[in-house]
């Protein structure tokens, strides 16, 4: 026969009050303690990473720009005057000195205009001739008279003189002495106007010709000119080089000043660079540079800065100091960079993948002996190609990872492996 046992259905009741009072309770603990947990860090292949040592000492300044080897030298070669390109002797890439001809022009009225030029001078030149010996005729026929008139006048004054000697003695008739007197003045005041005369004609000879041989020159500078823009016509570099391009064909008519050609000196090359906008603000002439052919390198100096900004870059000219390497061209791209100055003393780390001068930026520093990584704020001061002064946030010796990590820009902490 059974036996009720109150007490232990009592206890079983208590149990399980005591278990549900538990339950109530333990959950919103363990809920709240789990929502403090922080998620579990993120694990990164360490052989993956770009790591950099924080260091302290010198660092060199300098930006970095992409451009093309050009000449130093380029003639564009225009038309002097309107003509027909009648035939070509060279093609590009053929070198040629400063009177090599490359090709010719025709123009038949320009070649009419020189002959008439040059019998415009011709005849201008015959005329002067004809004036000079028309006026020393003249000349030879006033001092002719002048001579005759000084003739007369000095046997008048022997007369004069001998009338007043016979007057004197009572040997002559005063009438005879005052004739004689008179036609001695007269005669006085002939000569003197034909000597003078003849002084101003002489003078006025040179006047004379001076009209004439103005017209001469004229004439002569006329053909000169005609004479030079039909040499024109036999198109040369003017300087020795390399022919890099003809604009025309051999039938094709031009006008003056369409550019036939262009010549450039190969040998006499700078490196035109692209650089950022952002980082030429520091670039001025005569800072060192070094230009990168990619078949070696040649040191230079910043001969120009342009001062207008292009598709968001500034051309930077750069003066080749050294002798050019193999395979150096025109149009051959090359890498430059410009030396902007030289610090000494700073901390410096180098340059992470989002790092700009003067900003502040989170970088992942590397802790618990290469374990993990952990995201600190750093303040970037001065920045160089490849490495950025540190103003505030590392210390000497301080490991972080300067490659791309913005995949992990939600986590502050990350586990290497």
């Amino acid at each position: 026969m059974d036996i009720a046992r109150p007490e232990a259905k009592r206890q079983k009741k208590i149990r399980r009050t005591i278990y549900v009072v538990a339950a109530i309770i333990l959950v919103p603990l363990v809920t709240f303690a789990l929502s403090k947990l922080k998620p579990a860090a993120p694990s990164v292949d360490a052989g993956t990473i770009w790591p950099g040592t924080v260091q302290r000492g010198p660092m060199l300044r300098d930006v970095r720009g992409l451009g093309t080897l050009v000449p130093e030298t380029i003639r564009l070669i225009p038309a002097a005057t309107d003509g027909q390109v009648q035939q070509r002797y060279l093609l590009p890439g053929t070198p040629v000195k400063a009177d090599t001809v490359i090709f010719d022009l025709s123009n038949p009225q320009l070649q009419q205009e020189t002959l008439d030029a040059e019998y415009q001078y011709k005849g201008a030149q015959a005329m002067l001739e004809q004036t000079k010996a028309t006026l020393e005729n003249q000349l030879m026929d006033k001092r002719t008279q002048a001579a005759s008139i000084s003739s007369q006048y000095r046997t008048a004054e022997m007369q004069r003189q001998t009338k007043e000697e016979l007057g004197k003695n009572g040997l002559a008739p005063m009438l005879d002495v005052k004739t004689a007197q008179v036609q001695a003045e007269e005669l006085a005041k002939e000569n003197d106007l034909a000597q003078k005369e003849v002084t101003i004609f002489e003078n006025s000879i040179n006047a004379q010709l001076a009209v004439q041989e103005s017209k001469v020159n004229q004439n002569r500078a006329l053909w000169e000119l005609k004479k030079s823009q039909m040499d024109q016509l036999h198109i040369k570099p003017g300087i020795d080089g390399m022919l890099e391009e003809l604009d025309v064909e051999v039938g094709q008519k031009v006008t003056m000043g369409t550019v036939l050609a262009r010549v450039a000196q190969p040998t006499h090359l700078k490196a035109q660079l692209k650089i950022a906008e952002t980082q030429a603000k520091d670039v001025t002439p005569g800072q060192k540079a070094v230009v990168d052919t990619h078949n070696g390198t040649i040191a230079g100096h910043v001969s120009r800065v342009d001062p207008a900004v292009t598709n968001g870059t500034v051309t930077v000219d750069v003066a080749l100091d050294g002798p050019l390497p193999p395979g150096a061209r025109p149009d051959l791209s090359v890498e430059g960079t410009v030396e902007i100055e030289r610090l000494t003393n700073v901390l410096f780390v180098g340059r992470p993948v989002h790092g700009e001068a003067n900003s502040t930026v989170g970088l992942f520093k590397i802790v618990d002996d290469g374990k993990e990584a952990e995201r600190v704020q750093v303040q970037l001061g001065r920045v160089s190609v490849n490495q950025v002064e540190i103003l505030k946030g590392l210390d000497v010796g301080d490991k972080v990872i300067l490659s791309d990590m913005s995949a992990w820009d939600n986590y502050d902490r990350v586990q290497l492996k």
